[in-house]
């Protein structure tokens, strides 16, 4: 008798330990997923919202004060909350504006476990 793997001892899938390892694994990615994702979200929404500034009228006559004011009106619009005032630097040299965005997102993943994710962002731009 030939053993061409139709014998049913020898037919075996994955053991009930290797199953729940998968689950443990793939489960804990889809947290990280649902956790992380929506401040790398914001972030996207945020650089859109930065980069829709440059061509504004009237860019380079604006303070600083007024700049990081427009910006967070287009932020609010937006529902994007993780961004204070504070984080946001706004440098002017003749008609060239530097906006510098620098903010870090804490989110709490399990428990005591935090991820801290850093976003650093600068744009040059001209107003007319």
């Amino acid at each position: 008798m030939t053993n061409n793997g139709s014998n049913i001892n020898t037919q075996r899938g994955a053991s009930g330990l290797v199953m729940l390892v998968m689950v443990l694994f793939f489960g804990s990615l889809l947290t990280l997923l649902l956790k992380l994702g929506p401040a790398y979200m914001d972030d996207y929404t945020i650089q859109e919202a930065l980069e829709a500034l440059d061509g504004t009228k009237g860019l380079s006559a604006m303070g600083p004060a007024q700049v990081r004011s427009l910006i967070n009106k287009r932020l609010s619009v937006n529902n994007v909350r993780t961004l204070s005032a504070e984080s946001i630097t706004v440098d002017k040299d003749g008609d060239r504006v530097l906006i510098v965005v620098d903010y870090e997102v804490r989110s709490p993943v399990i428990s005591n476990i935090d991820a801290v994710m850093h976003f650093k962002h600068a744009y040059d731009m001209s107003g007319q």
